[in-house]
């Protein structure tokens, strides 16, 4: 547990389902620079254990996050500081650390479900974007407000939105700043669904995920491996890359599990993944 949010293990008593809640509703979830090692060890810690099959990310209050807390920006932060040659080579690595707690979200061994309500702003898109699906009330809506305060958004979402969106309008949200509703990202595709609050939306995401969690953790694993390396290379590339894959998680009792509990018409009972060996 952590001031940013709260984590909970097989939520609802749905074995693997994880659920990531943000909790600072009165900062209307900012994150400050101590969230993202936060996060990024949360994730690190769920995916070495092997017990989650997936993650719901939902919040508090009125908006999803309002993304870095501006106060990040005043002062004398030395995270910050470019004023030198030297400075602006450490900016670099403190940089990229910063994306690396994102980029967390899409190496994770399971899949990452977000559901926003209200504002999906600057840095939280960042967040959103990096996740496997994304769902929304009614009153959602997303923006790349990194342009609104004079900078490149620079988390990840001008690499991965353009992946998401018309690459057109990924680069109208991204010069402009304007918000991009509920309705229109559902047509758009970078929702999954729309909901009418946030109630119905956390329902409704978390009714998702327990599909999820009831398929083999095996082949949920894999299948992201594989869907990840075919967005990132070519046809040949991918389907080269899925051979080995295959050979390497192919497991026929665990298909057999599988398709009884389907014939029966209820959960099979699978084995978590193995833990990741500490060094």
């Amino acid at each position: 547990m952590n001031e940013f949010f709260s984590v909970e293990r097989d939520a609802r008593g749905i074995t693997g389902l994880a659920h990531l809640q943000l909790c600072q509703p009165a900062r209307l979830n900012t994150m400050s620079l101590p969230f993202f090692p936060a996060l990024r060890d949360t994730l690190r810690s769920l995916h070495d254990e092997g017990r989650t099959r997936v993650l719901v990310i939902s919040s508090t209050g009125k908006h999803f996050s309002a993304g870095m807390a501006l106060d990040t920006f005043a002062g004398d932060s030395p995270a910050l500081d470019t004023s030198t040659s030297r400075a602006r080579l450490s900016f670099q690595d403190m940089l990229g650390r910063l994306m690396d707690c994102f980029t967390a979200l899409d190496e994770a061994r399971f899949p990452v479900l977000c559901a926003v309500q209200g504002g999906c702003i600057g840095g939280a898109l960042d967040l959103a974007a990096a996740c496997d699906m994304r769902y929304a009330s009614a009153d959602a809506f997303f923006c790349v407000q990194e342009i609104n305060i004079g900078m490149a958004a620079d988390l990840g979402v001008l690499q991965r939105l353009q992946r998401l969106l018309p690459q057109g309008l990924a680069r109208e949200l991204a010069y402009t700043g304007e918000r991009l509703g509920a309705e229109r990202a559902l047509s758009l595709g970078l929702v999954n669904a729309v909901l009418p609050d946030a109630q119905a939306l956390l329902e409704h995401t978390m009714k998702v995920a327990q599909q999820i969690a009831t398929r083999s953790p095996l082949a949920i694993a894999a299948s992201k491996l594989a869907l990840n390396h075919a967005r990132d290379h070519g046809t040949a590339a991918a389907l080269a890359q899925m051979k080995l894959l295959q050979s390497a998680v192919f497991d026929t009792g665990e298909m057999a599990r599988a398709i009884s509990g389907w014939q029966q018409k209820e959960d099979a009972d699978f084995d978590p993944l193995n833990p990741v060996p500490s060094l």
